[in-house]
């Protein structure tokens, strides 16, 4: 009987691929990309931290400051190993599921500026303006996940925690905004 290969199975080296090396540079600049995502986003935060943020209203549920960094450093660098699977891998297109990325990414970038960067100037409008963002962010973080699970299924669970965090974060929004 002969033997099929599972449809989910590791990819193998393709021929002609990208070397040893590329990939790892790959690798490396899908974290460098993410982890400076990240903390380009994280910037307002930490002006709003010892300002408005510190006063608001928050919901009951709020983690302390800490672990929202520890999360975003694992949940960023998943996101880039996820993207660099995709990447890597040769077989089927990639174009589409690399730009849903890309403008997940974004959004991610976005959605602390929003929030926390124009409190100041748009008060609890921000906070509402944040949460659209947010949706959009869920959204396009959902249809990352189904775009790069048939590429990389590991790349596809990769991405699931981030999803998970996102409608966490909906609710600590949906609660400042409603509060303050």
């Amino acid at each position: 009987m002969p033997a099929t290969i599972p449809s989910h199975a590791p990819d193998p080296a393709v021929p002609g691929g990208p070397s040893a090396w590329r990939q790892f540079a790959a690798l490396v600049g899908f974290l460098a990309l993410s982890w400076t995502v990240s903390f380009v986003g994280s910037l307002p935060i930490r002006t709003a931290a010892g300002g408005w943020y510190a006063l608001a209203d928050k919901a009951p549920w709020t983690p302390p400051g800490l672990m929202f960094t520890s999360v975003w450093l694992v949940l960023y660098a998943a996101m880039a190993v996820a993207a660099w699977l995709v990447w890597r891998q040769r077989r089927l297109p990639r174009r589409r599921a690399l730009t849903l990325y890309g403008l997940q990414l974004a959004l991610n970038l976005l959605w602390p500026m929003t929030f926390f960067g124009l409190y100041p100037v748009l008060g609890t409008a921000a906070l509402w303006l944040a949460l659209a963002v947010l949706a959009a962010l869920f959204l396009t973080a959902v249809l990352t996940v189904l775009r790069f699970g048939p590429i990389s299924q590991t790349a596809g669970v990769l991405m699931l925690p981030n999803v998970s965090w996102l409608v966490f974060s909906a609710s600590l929004n949906l609660y400042a905004a409603v509060s303050n």
